[in-house]
Parts: C-alpha cells; structure tokens; sequence
C-alpha cells in the first residue's frame, strides 16, 4: 500500500500545477453550470476527488490548511446534493 501511494505523490508532485489549476477550474464550472442531475453528480465527483487528495497530503497540513480543505470539501458536496435535489 506504502509503495502504491508514493507512486501517486510523485506522479501528482511532477504535474504542472497550472495545468492541474486550470483543468479543475473547468471541471468546476462545468459542474456548477449544469443543471440538474448531471451537474450535481459532477459536483460530486470533485468532491470524492478532493477528498482523495486531502487523504493523501493530510500528515503534511497546517491546520489552517486542514480546515480550509474541509470547508471546501463540505461545500462542494453541499451544492451536489442541493444540484441533485
């Protein structure tokens, strides 16, 4: 398992962050401008994505850090159960 999850980090850690920044940011607004169903399992989706990578990185936190991811985290699946009800 040990092995498993530093093959993730390093290949994460060599992506180019603008890349990433941009790519999610679309993901998001895709997400949040469609309407219904499709839109609030999408927002899902980022949620249990976000929730994968604060697993991974959550030794490494601030708790400023921590705390921000989480609000984060609650909205997001916030607005996918508000988009799918």
């Amino acid at each position: 398992m040990q092995r498993t999850q530093r093959g993730i980090t390093g290949r994460l850690a060599r992506v180019n962050p603008t890349t990433v920044f941009l790519v999610t940011l679309l993901l998001v607004l895709v997400a949040f401008f469609t309407p219904g169903v499709f839109g609030g399992l999408l927002t899902l989706l980022l949620a249990g994505g976000l929730a994968a990578l604060m697993t991974t990185t959550w030794r490494v936190q601030t708790p400023t850090t921590r705390l921000i991811r989480l609000l984060m985290l609650t909205l997001l699946v916030a607005v996918g159960l508000v988009k799918l009800l």
